[in-house]
């Protein structure tokens, strides 16, 4: 089983200095945030290739996609910015583009204009040869009116993030529920203390190392199996602490490649979880 992580897990290293850190950690792969200009993809993709790594995926542009949904023109520019990030990710030979549903809190108001708009990148990603694979986030009932009106294209699909299950779905089997039929294109694999205080916030967001949160990692690892899921098992970290939060203390003190060894050892773990 390969396995991947991604180049912003040590906010305080550049992303191309990540690149040969998570090489000699022992990882197979990495994935990109494209949060700037979307030619960084094509600038980073053959530095991580001459590290031998494979470029797993693209995270493409979020915090416009609660416009998606609205009308108006920005709603028009954030599918632009996708749909831009989705040429130059096909570009760089990339297969995955991974996008949020939807970004905020609050009433949920899932509705035919977002799916319309996300249906027009799933079409350009099928005339490129890429695959979307749509992120349980906040708010699942725009991830579920995804899945209807558009997982029956072949370049629309599942990015299960683990750490989002436990503090934003609460802990529904989000696998299970959008990953069958081969649709589970991709893992975020991280793990956090599930909801803590009487809302659910991003604070909780925490992405800690597999095993360092309540996740219950045998329980995930049989559910990848029951969907058959055989794809990179690529996690998505950070040694940052969420604002009043002291979770990600322990780690201060690991240098980068330390740091990196120890998510290879916690990915190791996980996989050994998995059925032979």
């Amino acid at each position: 089983m390969k396995t991947a992580v991604n180049l912003s897990c040590i906010p305080e290293v550049p992303r191309k200095e990540m690149i040969p850190i998570v090489k000699a950690a022992g990882f197979d792969g990495c994935f990109f945030d494209a949060m700037g200009d979307p030619a960084e993809i094509g600038q980073i993709a053959p530095k991580i290739r001459e590290e031998g790594l494979i470029f797993q995926s693209v995270h493409a542009p979020f915090r416009r996609m609660s416009k998606m949904w609205e009308e108006g023109d920005e709603g028009e520019e954030a599918l632009k910015e996708l749909i831009a990030c989705g040429e130059e990710t096909a570009k760089a030979q990339v297969p995955i583009m991974v996008v949020h549903a939807f970004i905020g809190f609050g009433e949920e108001h899932p509705n035919a204009l977002g799916v319309e708009r996300l249906g027009r990148l799933v079409r350009r990603a099928e005339e490129l040869g890429l695959k979307i694979a749509f992120e349980n986030t906040e708010g699942e009932s725009y991830l579920q009116a995804l899945r209807d009106g558009l997982f029956s294209s072949p370049a629309a699909g599942f990015c299960i993030d683990t750490g989002h299950e436990m503090c934003y779905n609460r802990s529904a089997d989000m696998i299970g529920k959008y990953g069958q039929n081969g649709k589970l294109f991709c893992t975020h694999l991280n793990d956090n203390m599930g909801i803590t205080g009487p809302e659910i916030f991003w604070h909780d967001d925490a992405h800690l190392l597999p095993f360092d949160g309540i996740a219950d990692w045998k329980g995930i690892a049989n559910r990848l199996d029951a969907v058959g899921y055989d794809g990179i098992l690529t996690m998505e970290l950070t040694t940052k602490n969420k604002p009043n939060r002291n979770t990600h203390d322990r780690y201060a003190l690991l240098s980068a490649s330390e740091y990196l060894s120890l998510a290879h050892e916690r990915v190791l773990r996980f996989a050994a979880l998995r059925k032979a």
